[in-house]
């Protein structure tokens, strides 16, 4: 072969080689975004948790605690914390807070005696622009161990088309697998109905780390806990209040004067399970108030301000941390696809401006 020839041909060979080996990493990178997003092998991903969302389900609307109202607010720390972290918000005497209060149900339109579980969702902006994103529900702890143990209690859980009640059998088989669920059964079971926004506690269910200034570390839990005192519905006043009650008596109250919340931490020590939000620490373990939270006023989530926040509570400042908790990790995604998905409708146009009821069918809103 000529000299010529040959360099012609090594040429086109390892021009040929190149493309192969192009097209091998990109069938690889195809392959692995495919196989994240769980569209083979039956993988479990986050996107699997809102695989139930109805395709009738209102555009604009968050695929979890559908039905909410915005607040604002302001959070005075009262720098017991900040032995335990650097994080500005806990020296900072007024951080500005823009929030949510919301039913624990997926439904938009959903009366507010649907559900026992009350949530309330918050973002401070601290001077250093740091951001803390935060999600608290009234529940003390989680039902499973993980993620998927969650998805496999919502499949044991649905009534059947023969009975209309869920299946005995199917129901065993969750609880031997996830014994810890048998705990929170008997508290939705037996907790009372919180009847006021205003009175009930937010817990955040899964554990962050604390780093303070020479780096050292303190595993946390938190709670906002109300100035207003607890009140409970009976049976009777569940069954007969009206559809917007409990937002109706937010206003109310807020008509009257702020609303008060203290941000109590709570220290782990050594051997508490960091890494199970079904797990509850001692009761005797240390609290620091590191704040209180004033909210001031509340609107309608149409006017913006709340609407567009994700509050992934994986957000947070420098000087916390998070945990190797499974569900913590879990939600980040599932956030993020609701998140994604909203703020699209939104841009086209689909959304609906409904806030707690349904409006008439339009051209805009079909």
């Amino acid at each position: 072969m000529k000299k010529n020839s040959l360099v012609t041909y090594l040429k086109r060979k390892r021009v040929l080689l190149i493309v192969i080996g192009i097209a091998l990493i990109s069938a690889t990178l195809v392959l692995a975004f495919a196989y994240t997003a769980g569209l083979f092998g039956g993988r479990i991903t986050t996107q699997t948790f809102l695989q139930d969302t109805p395709k009738t389900y209102p555009a604009g609307y968050r695929r979890a605690h559908g039905k909410g109202i915005c607040f604002e607010g302001t959070f005075r720390a009262s720098g017991q914390a900040v032995p335990y972290s650097i994080a500005r918000v806990f020296a900072q005497q007024n951080v500005p807070v823009i929030g949510r209060f919301s039913l624990g149900s997926p439904d938009p339109y959903a009366p507010d005696n649907s559900t026992r579980t009350v949530s309330m969702a918050a973002m401070l902006t601290a001077d250093d622009g740091e951001q803390w994103r935060m999600k608290l529900n009234n529940e003390p702890f989680f039902a499973t161990r993980d993620a998927e143990g969650f998805l496999k209690q919502m499949e044991a859980y649905k009534p059947t088309s023969a009975t209309g009640i869920p299946d005995p059998a199917r129901v065993a088989a969750f609880l031997k697998e996830y014994p810890e669920a048998q705990k929170y059964v008997e508290w939705d079971a037996t907790a009372p109905w919180t009847r006021s926004f205003a009175g009930a506690q937010y817990n955040v269910i899964n554990s962050f780390i604390l780093i303070d200034a020479n780096g050292k570390k303190q595993a946390v839990r938190w709670s906002m806990v109300p100035h207003a005192p607890f009140t409970s519905w009976s049976v009777s006043q569940r069954e007969e209040a009206s559809h917007d009650f409990l937002f109706e008596d937010l206003k109310k109250r807020l008509e009257k004067g702020s609303l008060y919340w203290d941000l109590v931490l709570t220290l782990a020590e050594p051997g508490d399970p960091v890494n199970d939000p079904s797990q509850v620490w001692p009761e005797n373990r240390r609290q620091i108030v590191a704040g209180t939270l004033e909210v001031s006023h509340v609107f309608d989530q149409t006017k913006g301000g709340c609407r567009d926040v994700n509050f992934d509570p994986t957000r947070v400042p420098k000087g916390i941390t998070l945990s190797d908790d499974p569900v913590l990790a879990a939600r980040a995604g599932i956030y993020s696809h609701s998140h994604s998905d909203r703020v699209r409708e939104i841009g086209y146009g689909k959304a609906t401006d409904a806030v707690g009821k349904p409006q008439k069918e339009t051209s805009r809103n079909k």
